[in-house]
């Protein structure tokens, strides 16, 4: 039922963009900056909830205003934010507290990529590559984990995740990049295949990223807000890796 909601949701927010899927971006990324916060108050680390979410909405604006190219300069006016934030609110506010809140901006703020993927040219068609793969990657790793997974990737992270797992992934991206040729003939062949397989592999590296945050909280999910589905980073780790990639490959080897 979460699924049947959430994603027709998602789907009319890539496909009218604008401000409507910035809107529906900054509002995952309160989401997850609520969760990340969440997750370091487990082991006694206490970013401010409302610099984390200031900062990843400060990101996302500046997409806005500049796309990609306003990113670096953001990126360093919230870093100098929270230095003077340590040096006014200390000890309350540590270099371990900064370090933490930097972390969680920069961690949510890769959502931005899924409102600049929209902005390319033939955006819709890259953003929807970006989903397809990602859910195909995510879906086929799934069941290849459920029917072969033997051996472990990642025991320390996730036990649950297997090289046959993680293989699946890589075939179910690859899988999609296939049919992206199929239905879209003007789109180069070579690069979309690699750029499949890359995508398997940011999808699997996504996934074990927010499986360290887990596992340091100790905790299985990092939320609860969508019933059988977990938290937002739950559902969107694999994308916060596959969006970026998706962007800048697109972005230095096909549209350039």
């Amino acid at each position: 039922m979460s699924a049947l909601v959430g994603i027709p949701l998602f789907i009319a927010a890539v496909w009218y963009g604008n401000l409507f899927l910035l809107v529906f971006t900054g509002l995952l990324m309160v989401l997850a900056a609520v969760e990340i916060v969440a997750l370091f108050q487990r082991i006694n680390l206490y970013p401010p909830h409302g610099l984390a979410i200031l900062g990843s909405l400060f990101l996302l604006g500046s997409s806005y205003l500049y796309r990609d190219a306003g990113l670096a300069g953001a990126v360093a006016l919230v870093l100098f934010i929270i230095l003077i934030f340590m040096v006014f609110l200390y000890p309350a506010f540590s270099p371990v507290e900064g370090a933490v809140t930097l972390l969680a901006i920069l961690y949510t703020g890769l959502f931005v990529y899924i409102y600049l993927l929209r902005l390319l040219p033939d955006g819709w068609v890259w953003l929807t590559f970006t989903l397809v793969g990602t859910w195909s990657s995510d879906t086929v790793a799934y069941f290849a984990g459920k029917s072969w997974g033997r051996r472990q990737l990642a025991p320390a992270l996730s036990p649950g995740k297997t090289v046959e797992g993680a293989l699946g992934s890589i075939v179910g991206s690859i899988l999609a990049a296939v049919a992206f040729i199929i239905i879209y003939p003007f789109l180069p062949r070579g690069l979309l295949l690699l750029l499949g397989l890359l995508l398997g592999v940011a999808a699997i590296l996504g996934d074990l990223v927010e499986s360290a945050f887990k596992r340091q909280a100790g905790v299985k999910d990092a939320g609860d807000i969508i019933p059988g589905h977990g938290g937002i980073l739950d559902r969107f780790d694999s994308m916060l890796f596959t969006a970026p990639l998706v962007y800048y490959y697109v972005g230095m080897f096909i549209i350039s």
